[in-house]
């Protein structure tokens, strides 16, 4: 009976091997399929955005030097959910181009507000995700677009790159950290890794075509979640998909404070589309950024908001870590 049982325990112990062994390579196939499709796109995309000429390079000339002793500061953009080609009576993809200009425009001029008190010579640009609308990230939207995707993301790498030229020319020192949002995830949810996503490819092109900039770092991950240091201040910039509606934002805050992620003072994020500051339990703060889009009838007809067109600017000291000015630019 001994015998039998370890007989069959023996063949069982095998059939288990085999099972696993199939599994595993079923899972390596996946994976391998899934790699070479988001290669695919990239590539793809990369080559058609370079043929095209989107975003041509122009050499500008280096910034001023600001040779003052006395302490500096550093600008903070938050530049997010552009959603490039969303199509609505007041806002398309032109539309989208010229508030980031406004934007662009807005930092230099408030930065020289402040230079004139004492240096800013550095600036950290987080890109916040949902950069480009989609196409099938709800059902129906193919209707609301004004571009296929392909077009989405060629105009989000012009206006992108645009951007950190422009910053580049202006500051010392241009610091990109990228976070991914919903709009830009490949297929439907669930389909395919939350990292592989056209947000994060339009900021792979955006860096590959600002080599050149010899004054700008980028910044990205695969993680959900990004750090942001300015000397002793660290920031958390995530897209903000990962709240169930406001009423958890701060409930999740306090938890990501707690210790689940590297320690930070405060929270960025956008998705919700409307500027809003929270306190947390640690005194430090959630700021919600607005988007450049405007006249959304979904959150007219279903949540009844209007958000107003808007990006985010802050300053701050990286010696004493924390803010010391905030506004946020209207774009309207």
């Amino acid at each position: 009976m001994s015998l039998f049982s370890d007989i069959g325990k023996e063949e069982e112990i095998i059939e288990l091997r085999k099972a696993l062994k199939t599994a595993q390579q079923a899972e390596y196939r996946a994976k391998r399929k899934t790699e070479a499709f988001v290669e695919a796109v990239y590539s793809a995309a990369k080559e058609s955005v370079l043929a095209c000429g989107v975003g041509k390079a122009h050499k500008l000339p280096p910034p001023p030097k600001d040779a003052r002793k006395t302490k500096a500061e550093v600008a903070l953009v938050h530049a997010t959910d552009w959603q490039t080609g969303k199509l609505t009576t007041t806002y398309n993809i032109q539309k989208c181009s010229d508030r980031m200009e406004q934007l662009a425009a807005k930092v230099i001029e408030l930065t020289t507000v402040q230079r004139s008190h004492h240096p800013v010579r550095e600036c950290t640009v987080m890109f916040g995700g949902d950069m480009v609308e989609g196409i099938s990230i709800f059902p129906g939207q193919a209707w609301e677009v004004e571009a296929h995707i392909f077009e989405q993301l060629f105009e989000t790498v012009r206006i992108e790159e645009s951007m950190i030229r422009t910053f580049a020319a202006f500051f010392d020192k241009v610091n990109v950290v990228c976070e991914y949002g919903n709009h830009g995830r490949l297929g439907r949810k669930g389909e395919m890794p939350a990292n592989d996503n056209f947000d994060a490819i339009s900021y792979r092109i955006a860096q590959d075509r600002t080599k050149d900039l010899k004054n700008v770092t980028w910044k990205m991950s695969p993680d959900w979640y990004q750090i942001v240091e300015i000397g002793n201040y660290r920031a958390l910039l995530v897209h903000g998909d990962e709240c169930r509606g406001q009423t958890s934002i701060l409930r999740k805050a306090n938890a990501w404070a707690t210790g689940v992620v590297e320690p930070f003072q405060d929270v960025y994020m956008g998705h919700f589309h409307t500027p809003t500051t929270m306190t947390m339990a640690n005194a430090g703060r959630v700021f919600i950024t607005g988007s450049p889009e405007s006249h959304n009838e979904y959150a007219r007809e279903v949540i009844a908001a209007v958000g107003k067109p808007s990006q985010r600017l802050h300053f701050v000291d990286p010696i004493k870590g924390r803010v010391t000015a905030e506004y946020t630019i209207w774009l309207d």
